[in-house]
């Protein structure tokens, strides 16, 4: 025990806010399902292009039962099985697994797929295509691969300020599926006063899993001056999820466990707010719940923003594998 806990009176920390929603979203229930249900319907390696979901506890549960994790398709023997992450993939992906003629299961978010439909409709019709998103993160780079010669990356206003069109008049407009609200709505005002004319999708490209997890982190904000989000490093909504709570006014930190909370960050806090991104496991923030009950807190009490009903339907691969099981297909275990 740290000199900083010993000097935490026990029962500085006496109620637990936790967000609801909170945690896996339906595109990750799905990709996750997707994994486990391969590895009962088929023998031999499983492999993963990239991380199936941005959550490393997921990854190192399936790890250990055999799946193995590679950064491209090369890494894949001709012929073998790999799934797709939930970040989606470019068309040069799909083709490269076509020719090397390797098994796919496609644990692609729906929602990303309608940005990548988007993409490919708006380059049809002859717009030159804007999409506000992250360098170098997996749903970024497969949706960029769609239309590549007509499509600009912007990431800030700066960015929307720079960024150049060779006709002002056919700009269309899309947007990584994890980003915040906030953080966008600047980006989107700069472009539609630089292009009058700018399309946008029918729907909001930013998920509402996405969504309701920041107006639930800002709900957390107003009652509680401590909020941890559980989620990995790499998670772009988790990420964001910190961020609303800090703008909120809430001292914010992600962590990926429980082992990850400094007893200093709860100092003087009554209340704390907890909550998850949308690829963190529940046994996650249950960790951290024991955790706090541990230094004091008698109550634990659910804050309920919105309800979530969405449910994605699992591809033709591993459907016919659910319906033999007794209950739903449960996460990978840690």
């Amino acid at each position: 025990m740290s000199a900083v806990e010993t000097a935490l009176p026990s029962s500085a920390v006496r109620t637990v806010l936790l967000a609801a929603p909170r945690g896996f979203c339906a595109g990750v229930v799905r990709a996750v399902d997707i994994v486990d249900l391969a590895l009962e319907a088929y023998e031999g390696p499983l492999y993963v292009r990239r991380e199936i979901v941005h959550n490393m506890h997921v990854v190192r549960g399936f790890e250990r039962r055999g799946v193995r994790f590679v950064q491209e398709l090369a890494e894949v023997p001709d012929g073998g099985r790999v799934v797709f992450s939930a970040h989606g993939v470019s068309p040069q992906v799909r083709e490269d697994a076509i020719r090397r003629r390797l098994h796919v299961i496609d644990a692609t978010c729906p929602l990303v797929t309608k940005v990548h439909l988007e993409a490919v409709r708006f380059a049809r019709l002859g717009y030159q295509i804007i999409l506000i998103g992250h360098p170098g993160h997996e749903e970024v780079e497969g949706t960029m691969g769609e239309a590549a010669a007509r499509m600009s990356l912007v990431s800030s206003v700066a960015d929307a300020e720079a960024v150049a069109v060779p006709d002002p008049q056919r700009v269309a407009l899309i947007t990584q599926t994890t980003l915040s609200v906030e953080d966008t709505r600047p980006i989107v005002e700069a472009l539609r006063r630089r292009f009058p004319l700018l399309q946008m999708p029918a729907r909001d490209d930013i998920c509402y899993a996405t969504q309701n997890r920041q107006l639930a982190v800002r709900a957390l904000a107003r009652e509680a001056p401590v909020i941890l989000v559980v989620g990995s490093k790499n998670s772009s909504n988790s990420n964001r999820l910190v961020e609303e709570a800090q703008l909120a006014g809430a001292r914010a930190y992600l962590v990926d466990d429980a082992s990850e909370v400094d007893p200093a960050w709860i100092a003087g806090a009554e209340t704390v707010g907890v909550t998850s991104g949308a690829s963190a496991p529940e046994v996650l923030v249950d960790g951290i719940v024991r955790w706090l009950q541990e230094r004091g807190a008698a109550e634990v009490r659910l804050l309920h923003t919105v309800t979530e009903d969405v449910h994605f339907s699992l591809p033709p691969e591993v459907a016919g594998v659910a319906p033999s099981r007794q209950g739903a297909p449960l996460p990978a275990k840690n």
